[in-house]
């Protein structure tokens, strides 16, 4: 089978990325593209992002997690601690985000390190999710082989009769990590394929490395 994909093309010319209007800190740079990509139209999940680890196996793996929280510290998601994912960031905490927004023409690329959240975090934001939501996190032993779909339906419906009427409480084998930057970069589309590039790197007095690459 081939397939050609190289006529492929289109111009990007929604906006532009110059330093002299953006902030010295790229959290406050990431809220404001955050927020815009919100307010537009034609993106679901403008919080969804490439979760990158090196898997135990030594390849690489990206699959999409939703981002639920970003402070001044970092960004925050949640998953099974025991999940493939749980278990290459035990191994090695270095592990790569991004973001990407067509609609805005533009990607956020964080290089960072990622740790568990404080517990009562952890405990707070479980307790925020739907009922059905926290039963999946029971339910589920995130990675293992199961024998099928059905194995799981009979498992939930389990849970559902040993918890009705009863509190369900966070197991803690599922919690949130929080991915500390070292490096963001900030890509916008241009046209002629001379994109705007905009990395900041994290210096050992906590002040921010501003550059620009070449696109």
């Amino acid at each position: 089978m081939q397939n050609d994909l190289g006529s492929y093309r289109r111009s990007y010319e929604k906006s532009t990325l110059i330093e002299e209007n953006i902030s010295d800190n790229p959290m406050e740079l990431f809220q404001k593209w955050f927020y815009e990509v919100e307010a537009s139209e034609g993106i679901d999940e403008p919080n969804a992002m490439t979760l990158s680890t090196m898997g135990l196996d030594g390849f690489p793996k990206n699959r999409v997690v939703l981002l639920k929280k970003f402070t001044f510290e970092g960004f925050i998601f949640y998953t099974n601690y025991e999940s493939e994912k749980g278990k290459a960031i035990t191994e090695n905490p270095n592990v790569c985000l991004s973001f990407f927004w067509p609609v805005m023409e533009r990607q956020v690329i964080i290089k960072g390190s990622a740790e568990k959240i404080a517990e009562n975090l952890s405990d707070g934001y479980f307790e925020s999710r739907p009922e059905g939501s926290k039963l999946g996190a029971i339910v589920s032993d995130q990675s293992s082989v199961i024998p099928s779909r059905e194995f799981l339906e009979v498992k939930l419906k389990e849970l559902e009769k040993k918890y009705e009427g009863r509190d369900i409480e966070r197991p803690d084998y599922w919690g949130g990590y929080i991915v500390k930057p070292s490096s963001i970069e900030f890509w916008q589309g241009r046209p002629n394929r001379l994109h705007d590039r905009i990395l900041y790197t994290l210096q050992e007095d906590f002040d921010w490395r501003i550059e620009r690459l070449a696109p």
